[in-house]
């Protein structure tokens, strides 16, 4: 397949807050890259970013880079994180392609049942309070959250809801066009609150922050396919699963191996450093028809788009069609991808809330034949 044209197209993340710090200000920025996702239906040009569990950086660099030498204490702590503004949670942002421009239509927070916003603190059933323990600027620690999310993946509706593919438990929470939560599944023999134990129990195996980052639904909405990130623990760092999900119930139709590329083939990456196996991970599906999708394949700098059929054996079989090391020009952390047209997709940076002064960049792929091909 002839490589895609590539278009940067025009952004400017909003500004959330600008919190006085010994060092430097912090200024956070509205995050929407962490998914994309349009619904059919909506207006040509028309999707839906995602943004993940809100503003959270190492204890090092909270140090480092803004002076927070009070958190001292806390450098040695495996797995901790600063939450500089913990009442930023979740939320999605309804976006228009205008030309070369991307223009933001509305944000949407995502809210429990009773009205709350849900936040990114983990709940206390998934391990990741203990394993990624979250304070705030002051050191305090942050208490765990029932409800918590840290929201990595999108699908939408053509009713107007969604599909929300989230790390901590993994779990998969299904929102109303309000941005409530009706609906959570949990894996088999994990205990959330509220949540529904149907999905796959190696789900529940994943690796700490390597948990749902990739789900699509099928063009009739039958189908839910979602991807664990990385292979669960203990399991073959060069494949790991893709799920076909009932998207009623949630029970399985079909498990797929998906085979990771070498990791000396991103060479952006390679280049960078030494690379592994473990580093690989899918950060973004969609779907082009049933039990064929797009995958988006990563370490940092250098991305692969596959084109991937999914078989009744359980195998899954990968067709290259765009690679950031060969288009140039890309910029790192690629999460977000949707698809516009059967030969059009959207691709987006996460700007991790601009706690590193990132911004969110967005590209325009232009294919020269139907994806589907």
């Amino acid at each position: 397949m002839r490589p895609p044209e590539v278009t940067p197209l025009e952004w400017r993340d909003p500004p959330l807050r600008e919190i006085a710090l010994p060092a430097r200000p912090l200024r956070l920025t509205l995050g929407i890259g962490s998914g994309l996702s349009r619904r059919a239906g909506d207006p040509p040009g028309r999707f839906w970013g995602l943004g993940d569990r809100g503003p959270n950086m190492k204890v090092p660099l909270a140090i480092e880079r803004y002076g927070l030498t009070n958190l001292e204490p806390l450098r040695g702590l495996d797995g901790a994180k600063i939450l500089p503004a913990p009442e930023i949670g979740p939320t999605l942002a309804e976006l228009q392609l205008d030309g070369r421009r991307i223009d933001l239509i509305r944000t949407l927070t995502l809210r429990t049942p009773a009205g709350a916003p849900v936040s990114g603190r983990a709940p206390s059933e998934s391990g990741d309070a203990a394993m990624e323990p979250t304070f705030d600027i002051e050191g305090r620690l942050l208490p765990p959250d029932p409800a918590g999310a840290d929201t990595e993946a999108l699908a939408s509706l053509a009713d107007g809801s969604f599909w929300v593919g989230e790390e901590y438990g993994p779990s998969l929470l299904n929102v109303d066009a309000d941005g409530v939560v009706r609906r959570r599944w949990a894996p088999k023999g994990i205990r959330l609150a509220g949540a529904k134990p149907v999905l796959p129990a190696r789900a529940g195996l994943r690796r700490t922050n390597r948990g749902f980052e990739g789900i699509a639904l099928s063009p009739d909405e039958r189908w839910l396919y979602v991807a664990l990130q990385s292979a669960p623990v203990d399991e073959d760092p060069r494949a790991t699963p893709i799920w076909k999900l009932d998207a009623g119930s949630g029970k399985l139709a079909l498990e797929a191996a998906y085979p990771f590329d070498p990791p000396e083939s991103f060479l952006a990456d390679a280049e960078a450093g030494k690379v592994r196996h473990a580093d690989l991970k899918i950060c973004e599906l969609a779907c082009l028809a049933e039990d064929q999708l797009l995958v988006l394949e990563r370490i940092s700098k250098s991305a692969h788009i596959y084109r991937v059929e999914l078989t009744r054996h359980g195998h899954a079989r990968k067709t290259l069609v765009f690679s950031t090391d060969e288009a140039g020009g890309v910029a790192a952390d690629i999460e977000g991808m949707t698809l516009l047209s059967d030969r059009e997709l959207i691709l987006a940076t996460d700007n991790d809330f601009g706690v590193e002064g990132a911004a969110t960049r967005f590209y325009h792929l232009a294919f020269h034949r139907p994806l589907t091909d």
